[in-house]
């Protein structure tokens, strides 16, 4: 049974039709969050608390799926301590409502009022997105997400991460991250921390600079229960602004650099040389996985079907250009 009763659906006068679990006042500053969002660094984003009804918020948390680790596959193959469920409305009601308000028009027309971008579409499917659950010890690098869509080849163009952690303190590790640029040295890469507390929802746009990613969770061994907690979803539109555009790309990951102590003359404690392991191991598996990645571009590139649209590419261009 739902924990929040199902109250009259809200009006936002500026979208003039029904939101619903979004907090009213909200809907009645999409100009202010606008302001918000645009001046935002390191790049646009928003940061709302207390974004929807709170009973809604603690049922999406009680109701929150168990960790399986038949989820917690990562983009190599490996199992990992991150699970993800892309099927919302099989979570039973609160998260079948909750998606109910993400996908409808008048969710996204505000949407799209608070960020500047008209025309936003929902993923149905949730590529990548669903909730998300990081243990003890998961972190994540630096990265710029994947920007078209797999299966529909739509502009990816926002994320929206709702999170539904009701207890988490920023050095227990696992804030959200957003980087100016991580390739930069650490004292000239602006960053933007976020503490992961439930009802605190991030908008931010998806662009070739919207670098993020959170630091390794440490919990103190009385908390160790815990997990970092939310949902994920992204919003797509059929263009974008020819500036923006990029060729088509996966996710990106930077691998973290040194820690900052660890300097000539220091002596490594166990935790720095785990550290420094840990951050050598997954520097090694990226590049194989680019590298196999190269082999398998190399061997479509050399396929007599590949070559043969390559030698016909051309005339067919210039055909088209005569006939304009």
């Amino acid at each position: 049974m739902l924990l929040y009763p199902i109250a009259r659906p809200r009006t936002c006068e500026n979208v003039g039709v029904a939101v619903d679990l979004v907090d009213p006042k909200l809907l009645a500053k999409a100009a202010e969050l606008h302001r918000q969002f645009e001046s935002a660094r390191p790049f646009r984003h928003l940061v709302i608390d207390a974004f929807i009804d709170p009973a809604a918020c603690l049922e999406l948390q009680t109701s929150f799926p168990a960790f399986s680790a038949d989820r917690a596959r990562n983009e190599l193959g490996e199992i990992g301590r991150k699970a993800v469920v892309p099927e919302l409305g099989t979570l039973g009601p609160a998260y079948q409502r909750f998606d109910r308000m993400l996908r409808s028009k008048p969710f996204r027309d505000w949407l799209g009022q608070v960020t500047g971008i008209p025309a936003l579409l929902y993923d149905p499917v949730y590529v990548g997105g669903g909730t998300h659950e990081n243990l003890d010890r998961q972190d994540l690098d630096p990265h710029i997400d994947f920007n078209y869509h797999p299966a529909t080849g739509l502009h990816r163009r926002l994320n929206l991460i709702l999170f539904l952690n009701p207890e988490w303190q920023e050095e227990w590790g696992g804030a959200l991250e957003l980087h100016v640029d991580p390739w930069l040295p650490p004292e000239q890469d602006e960053v933007t921390r976020i503490v992961p507390l439930a009802n605190r929802c991030v908008i931010f746009e998806t662009t070739e600079r919207s670098w993020h990613g959170f630091r390794r969770i440490q919990l103190p061994d009385d908390k160790r229960q815990l997990s970092r907690r939310s949902i994920a979803v992204y919003y797509y539109t059929r263009h974008r602004p020819l500036p923006e555009a990029a060729p088509s790309h996966g996710t990106l990951y930077v691998p973290r650099q040194l820690p900052g102590h660890i300097q000539p003359g220091y002596t490594l404690r166990d935790e720095d040389v785990e550290e420094i392991r840990l951050l050598l191991a997954r520097r090694d598996r990226q590049i194989q996985f680019l590298y196999q990645r190269e082999l398998d571009y190399s061997r479509v590139a050399q396929s007599p079907t590949y070559r043969l649209a390559r030698a016909l590419a051309w005339p067919i261009r210039k055909l088209l250009g005569r006939k304009r």
